[in-house]
């Protein structure tokens, strides 16, 4: 029983720490693409300022 709740918590544990590490890519992508980083979605304006 014990193996079993062990292998949840560490699959959770996995899984919770490679969303953290996508979310910080995403935000260190979107600073590098001159974006906004606003909650939890990059926003960026393509239209040249003339």
């Amino acid at each position: 029983m014990f193996r079993l709740l062990r292998l949840v918590i560490f699959t959770a544990a996995a899984f919770i720490a490679g969303v953290l590490t996508e979310r910080s890519n995403a935000q260190a992508n979107c600073e590098t693409a001159d974006g906004n980083w606003t909650q939890q979605m990059c926003i960026r304006s393509d239209i040249p300022h003339d």
